[in-house]
């Protein structure tokens, strides 16, 4: 199954989740929904994410100074995003639920 549609409806919720458990810098964002199993989620659309949901009101943003390259811009949640994720993961949950149900109900045909 190609799940690169279901990525596009559940990167806002995804990215609110990993950046609610600690401040990351894009690629940081990247590599750390990627080893929670979301491998095929793009560099560009995370950071295209990030900047929506900043733009939104959901993150705060601050720079730090790097000694490696240039300075990383950092994403933190707020009250704004910790709500959006909150309703979020409760939608997840009623839709993951419903389908899990369909699933098993058609399974057992």
């Amino acid at each position: 199954m190609d799940t690169t549609q279901l990525l596009k409806g559940v990167l806002d919720l995804a990215v609110l989740a990993v950046v609610a458990d600690e401040d990351g810098y894009g690629y940081d964002v990247v590599r750390r929904l990627r080893s929670a199993g979301i491998e095929e989620v793009g560099d560009a659309s995370v950071y295209g994410t990030l900047r929506r949901l900043y733009s939104s009101g959901a993150l705060t943003s601050y720079v730090v100074p790097s000694d490696e390259g240039p300075h990383r811009k950092y994403y933190g949640i707020n009250a704004q995003g910790r709500a959006m994720l909150a309703a979020q993961r409760k939608d997840w949950q009623e839709f993951a639920g419903t389908m899990a149900r369909l699933l098993d109900t058609e399974g057992s045909r």
